[in-house]
């Protein structure tokens, strides 16, 4: 069990990842995590110096969530198609609120690369770690030579699929066109 500045942390990282999603970081303000949590923003500076710290430990935080849920589609698919398919199937469970918000660590890219070019690397993070995992499922599929591009294909359009579903505020969009990109893991 956590300690109780453990989860006095979590708690502070949890609500900034969630405001960080629906607001945007630089809408998100410290009083905005007070407001949430309940945590005193003295509390608050005692984990976290700077509100830049706080989006390192979102980001460290998004990062352990999907290596776990990688991992867990490695172990869980033996063929690397379902495994596509699963990433697929990733964003069809969440058209709902990425219609409304977009997709959580696209958003944050593109703010993050407009007014805060130092910390939009972090970012960049998350995408590299898909990439290279997508890479991987298309050279486990006899496809060493594209792995890269057809990776970044993939991802190209689920990213796409987000931004447009998101524009339209249209889950039923986001449904249609993963239906298209399913098809396009099929024929592989």
């Amino acid at each position: 069990m956590a300690s109780k500045g453990e989860q006095t942390r979590q708690e502070i990282v949890a609500a900034a990842k969630l405001l960080f999603y629906r607001r945007g970081y630089s809408n998100t303000s410290f009083s905005d995590i007070v407001a949430v949590t309940g945590v005193q923003r003295g509390n608050i500076y005692h984990y976290f110096k700077t509100k830049d710290d706080i989006l390192a430990a979102v980001i460290e935080q998004r990062l352990d969530e999907y290596e776990v849920a990688l991992h867990n589609w490695d172990q869980e698919y033996s063929d690397p198609k379902d495994r596509l398919r699963r990433f697929v199937q990733m964003v069809a469970s969440n058209r709902g609120e990425l219609a409304q918000y977009g997709c959580p660590i696209g958003t944050l890219s593109a703010e993050l690369g407009k007014e805060y070019c130092d910390l939009q690397g972090a970012v960049r993070r998350l995408f590299d770690l898909f990439r290279d995992w997508l890479a991987e499922q298309f050279r486990q599929l006899g496809k060493p030579k594209q792995a890269k591009s057809l990776s970044l294909h993939l991802l190209g359009r689920t990213e796409g699929i987000s931004v447009i579903g998101h524009v339209y505020a249209d889950p039923a969009l986001i449904t249609a066109e993963i239906k298209s990109l399913q098809k396009w893991v099929d024929e592989l």
